[in-house]
């Protein structure tokens, strides 16, 4: 008998720096319902794995080299406007007002967020993402 086969949320990891990937990765990788599809070292990567795995959720970096988070995320909602996509930085947001304005995400957060407070929000947005796709 197959077991019955529950809607993950598909997930896309997007930093520059090579050990918050892989520990991303590894956090994710335990959590039920949650699927890392893809990572990321740059915002082009970025671009061509959600036209290619359409992830339900991104963690973007917003500074990285070749093409930053907030040129990357303007392009991702022009050809994936419902992912949703949590700006992740070391960049207090605060600090920069205009942060927001030019670059298109739907949450912002801290890197040194708890590893929890980060899985609860991946899996809110991935609820909001997967309802509204239902609906359609």
């Amino acid at each position: 008998m197959l077991p019955c086969q529950t809607s993950a949320i598909r997930v896309l990891l997007v930093d520059d720096h090579e050990l918050t990937r892989l520990t991303l990765k590894l956090a994710f990788s335990n959590q039920a319902n949650i699927q890392i599809v893809g990572l990321a070292t740059n915002g082009k990567e970025a671009i061509d794995l959600v036209k290619q795995y359409h992830p339900d959720v991104i963690i973007l970096d917003l500074q990285m080299p070749l093409m930053d988070g907030w040129s990357a995320s303007c392009q991702i909602k022009a050809i994936a406007p419902n992912t949703q996509i949590i700006a992740y930085s070391s960049v207090e947001e605060n600090k920069f007002p205009e942060t927001k304005t030019i670059g298109k995400w739907d949450v912002f957060c801290q890197k040194d967020v708890p590893t929890t407070e980060l899985i609860a929000l991946v899996k809110q947005l991935g609820k909001n993402r997967q309802t509204s796709s239902a609906v359609k």
